[in-house]
């Protein structure tokens, strides 16, 4: 068969385009639809061979040594090649043939730049606490201006304390969502009140919020005098006063004994400004109580469905209590971040509820920690997906690793409660996941035990490694002469009498890695996975996901 993908002769053109900062994530993802070889419209926008067979390819056939030889010479060779400029040069000079739009060249000269970490100001902490079921919540979600935290009208929602940044005329403060104090409580309750109590020994005011419908409870005066003893600022703030007829019962508050009840209805926002306004009179300017936050950790979400041990994870990271933790499946509902050191390093990991069903199958409070999990998922940079090794992979389990692959995040295996495996499971396991997760089988994989912490430290090399994949970035150049050599060995197949070449070829962004390939006809799935195949075996990609886009163009007619 004939070779098509001759070098490119450099023509005396000039190739020179202006260059934007950043690279528009809306083109990319456009082109994301030239993939599957249909236009803007959902139309076909390339003659399909009759003859086609996705399988003629195949991208598992054994690797030829000699090709993986000369692409790891290649690339050894380009390390420190000074002409790599010269090379992109000729390259987009022979795409001047060619129709290109002006997002092709925004997508060729896109560049990317990441912002330094630093130290950040301790803010000031702002801890709201109550019995259960008053709608603090509810009231965290008004001062937010988002629906945030979970809520449902039934008591119990919240169990962990969870922080949140938040900010009122241009002051910033942490806010911190706790669950419902009740005395004498036993079982998850009582975790759920010992995390309140922290809150409050770890907060600069605190704000104590009640049902004015109600009335104070003898539950109330309980944490009132929890906070006398705690010689802590308190602000009382007497919750569900939907009108001007409530303010009456929010009066008989005053006999709590810790000042002027602010009446507010966190359902309506009746009230909350006011309330805000004498936080930031209370609120000191730098906090008292709060560590200096570093600014640019590593975000980690710890994700799985419910009962494998995120949060005992992620307690055992910190060396405290953080969250709650129960043999009750499902106990996490909100993320929960916290800043914690692991191998000489800052991370910040993030707890996240387990994700039981589809979440269109899931109601009330799951529906809504799912919605949580997804989100925080989303600003995360790597996600950390625990497996209990003593249950066989489901196929929730894969669901979950997807969701993550579909998020863009850089991924991490971890198989947790391997202290309880046996050999018998041991080879099982083995099994399944060469069955089930082959297609993320370049995930970095971690077998530890969070409830011991055994061989905890190693989920750092494995994270550090999924980072810098994930950040990776190849030169143009040097990818070119990749893609070049790649397709002289073993160029595309011949489809309805053509032969699809590719012109050029450019990485569009990190985080994860994304690739255009300008290309003369539509290239078959197979031999884009072939190209995705080789890119892992030359230039590592261990831990991330990695995009190929195409974009298709025909030659310029000549005019007359």
């Amino acid at each position: 068969m004939a070779n098509t993908n001759e070098p490119i002769e450099p023509t005396d053109v000039n190739a020179a385009v202006g260059a934007p900062e950043t690279f528009d994530e809306a083109d990319f993802e456009t082109e994301i639809v030239y993939v599957s070889g249909l236009n803007a419209a959902g139309e076909a926008d390339y003659e399909e061979d009759d003859e086609y067979d996705d399988d003629a390819f195949d991208i598992d056939a054994p690797d030829d040594p000699a090709l993986l030889a000369r692409l790891a010479e290649l690339n050894a060779e380009l390390a420190n090649d000074t002409t790599d400029e010269d090379r992109i040069r000729a390259l987009r000079a022979g795409l001047e043939e060619y129709d290109l739009l002006d997002e092709d060249f925004d997508v060729i000269d896109g560049r990317l730049t990441a912002g330094e970490p630093g130290y950040l100001p301790a803010l000031p902490v702002l801890a709201i606490v109550g019995r259960p079921n008053v709608g603090k919540s509810a009231l965290v979600n008004r001062i937010l201006g988002r629906r945030e935290a979970v809520v449902e009208d039934v008591p119990g929602v919240t169990r962990d304390r969870v922080t949140y940044k938040a900010e009122w005329n241009e002051r910033k403060f942490t806010l911190v969502d706790t669950g419902g104090w009740e005395p004498d409580a036993k079982g998850i309750d009582r975790s759920v009140a010992l995390q309140a109590e922290i809150a409050i020994e770890l907060a600069d005011v605190v704000m104590l919020v009640v049902d004015a419908t109600v009335g104070a409870t003898s539950t109330d005066e309980r944490v009132v005098t929890l906070l006398r003893k705690s010689g802590k600022p308190t602000i009382l703030v007497a919750n569900k006063v939907d009108d001007a007829r409530g303010e009456a019962d929010a009066a008989t508050l005053w006999g709590l004994g810790i000042g002027e009840p602010i009446p507010v209805s966190a359902l309506h926002g009746r009230g909350v400004a006011d309330l805000l306004d004498h936080v930031i009179t209370v609120l000191p300017k730098i906090s008292a109580v709060a560590k200096q936050e570093f600014g640019g950790p590593r975000r980690v979400a710890l994700i799985g469905r419910p009962n494998v041990g995120k949060s005992s994870l992620l307690n055992k990271a910190v060396g405290a209590e953080r969250v709650v933790v129960n043999s009750l499946a499902g106990t996490t509902r909100d993320p929960i971040d916290e800043q914690v050191e692991l191998g000489g390093r800052t991370w910040r990991f993030v707890d996240t509820a387990g994700i039981r069903r589809r979440l269109h199958l899931a109601q009330g409070a799951d529906f809504y920690a799912s919605l949580r999990t997804q989100a925080a998922l989303e600003r995360a940079e790597v996600a950390v997906v625990l497996f209990d090794v003593k249950d066989p992979i489901s196929e929730a389990d894969i669901r979950i690793v997807d969701m993550a692959l579909e998020s863009g995040r850089s991924l991490v295996l971890a198989f947790n409660k391997w202290d309880e495996l046996d050999d018998e499971r041991r080879r099982w396991l083995e099994k399944e996941i060469e069955q089930d997760l082959a297609h993320v089988d370049w995930a970095p994989r971690v077998n530890i035990s969070a409830k011991t912490g055994r061989h905890l430290e190693k989920l750092v090399p494995a994270l550090e490694i999924a980072l810098a994949s994930w950040d990776t970035r190849i030169q143009t150049g040097k990818l070119n002469a990749f893609i070049q050599e790649l397709t002289m060995q073993t160029p595309h197949p011949v489809r309805g009498g053509k032969q699809p070449r590719i012109l050029f070829a450019t990485q569009a962004s990190s985080r994860p890695p994304k690739f255009v390939l300008f290309t003369t006809g539509f290239l078959d799935p197979g031999y884009r996975r072939f190209i995705a195949r080789r890119l892992r075996e030359t230039y590592g990609f261990e831990g991330t996901p990695i995009e190929i886009g195409m974009r298709v163009r025909e030659k310029r007619k000549r005019t007359k």
